[in-house]
């Protein structure tokens, strides 16, 4: 049996959309999904708990979709049966984004619980490479774009984030912790016509965590005059690609879902 704990962001949704039934969800308390209705909130302090409400159902695997910020732990409020787990929740909360998320996955299946990625149980959300816009990446746009695959090692050694935008030959912006969202936003002048890449750090685990692009992705791109989206083929979920395309197809920005040099 699958149970999803549920985030915020559009993917949760998506990710239900695309299951041929509904799964069990759950979500923390600080944090739940934007526009679902979770059959089970949780909170750190009580993760024992939840453990033991998995296995009452019989639930035997796990998916982490959406963004999940990182919660406080009140030891005051820890309940007795997540007293064996505690250790194992100090480590996720000292750990840096990736090595959190590790841990975070070590304990549920410390548990029995097998954790899977979106991308397995939903595999629609991870296209085939091509271009999938009327306009075609241009040579010049083709060499920008191979930049973005040492930078994501940079980045993913740095533990920072997981795009870049590219041009001109060089880096023009990178996301930090802040997010895609805030790059885009702050984006320098020069950073027009540059190409927006997104693509899997090496250090992450693709069960947790994968990029994620969509529509609002798009609107973002045109809005900060970019010229196209390049993508890491099996490494970025797009969730409504129909959209994706339509809103860059009459911007007149194009979609390269690329495949990663070995």
């Amino acid at each position: 049996m699958l149970a999803v704990i549920a985030g915020r962001g559009r993917l949760p949704e998506a990710l239900l959309a695309a299951l041929p039934e509904r799964p069990s969800v759950c979500a923390t308390a600080h944090a739940p999904p934007d526009r679902l209705e979770p059959d089970h909130l949780f909170c750190i302090e009580r993760l024992g708990n939840f453990l033991r409400w998995l296995r009452q159902r019989g639930v035997t695997e796990l998916c982490m979709a959406g963004v999940v910020t990182r919660p406080p732990l009140r030891l005051s409020r820890l309940s007795v049966s997540t007293l064996w787990v505690l250790p194992k929740i100090l480590r996720v909360l000292r750990q840096g984004e990736d090595g959190a998320l590790r841990a975070a996955i070590a304990v549920f299946e410390d548990a029995g619980v097998r954790v899977v990625g979106a991308h397995e149980i939903a595999p629609g959300l991870l296209p085939p490479a091509g271009v999938y816009t009327r306009v075609q990446p241009s040579p010049v746009q083709r060499r920008d774009a191979a930049l973005g695959d040492g930078v994501s090692v940079e980045q993913g050694n740095r533990d920072l984030g997981q795009c870049c935008v590219l041009g001109q030959g060089r880096v023009l912006a990178r996301e930090t912790r802040e997010g895609t969202d805030a790059m885009l936003g702050a984006l320098p002048a020069e950073a027009r016509g540059g190409l927006f890449y997104k693509a899997l750090k090496p250090t992450q685990d693709r069960r947790v965590d994968m990029p994620v692009v969509g529509p609002a992705t798009a609107r973002a791109c045109v809005d900060a005059g970019l010229s196209g989206m390049v993508i890491e083929a099996g490494g970025v979920l797009v969730l409504d690609r129909e959209a994706l395309v339509e809103t860059l197809d009459a911007h007149g920005l194009f979609l390269w879902i690329r495949e990663r040099p070995a």
